[in-house]
């Protein structure tokens, strides 16, 4: 009898919770999005080594894309535009041409953790020097 009582309890509790939000004024206080955009927010470093695990952050910048370009990104608005151009794909940004970078080997690391439009981002590169990593993604991976 105690297991009956219980039971009884158990699935009059579970039917309010699933069926009390689904009757009469329930439906009308239901909370709306206030954006729908998925969110697109990264952490980029930079620093000198052959590997992140090898080198030490020297500098890190935030950037959010969406749903505007802000963050302490110094060039943000520019960034964001590259990233929406190549969908996120951090290896198929532009390489400027109007650069010319001598061949000293001196690599600089960069790393991107994060979220672009709702999926999870883990990237990192190394760059023969600061010059060729200047020279990738113009406004991306100059900070």
């Amino acid at each position: 009898m105690r297991n009956t009582a219980r039971w009884a309890t158990t699935l009059a509790l579970t039917a309010t919770a699933v069926g009390g939000p689904l009757t009469g004024t329930a439906l009308a206080v239901q909370p709306t999005p206030s954006t729908l955009y998925a969110p697109s927010a990264l952490v980029l470093t930079v620093g000198h080594g052959d590997s992140a695990a090898l080198a030490t952050p020297e500098r890190a910048v935030t950037l959010t894309c969406a749903p505007n370009a802000s963050g302490t990104h110094p060039a943000a608005t520019l960034a964001c535009a590259q990233l929406r151009a190549v969908d996120g794909d951090f290896d198929a940004l532009a390489v400027r041409s109007d650069i010319r970078c001598t061949k000293q080997y001196d690599p600089v690391v960069v790393t991107v953790d994060g979220v672009w439009r709702g999926q999870r981002v883990s990237y990192e590169r190394t760059f023969g020097n600061e010059c060729v990593r200047s020279s990738y993604g113009s406004g991306v991976f100059t900070f």
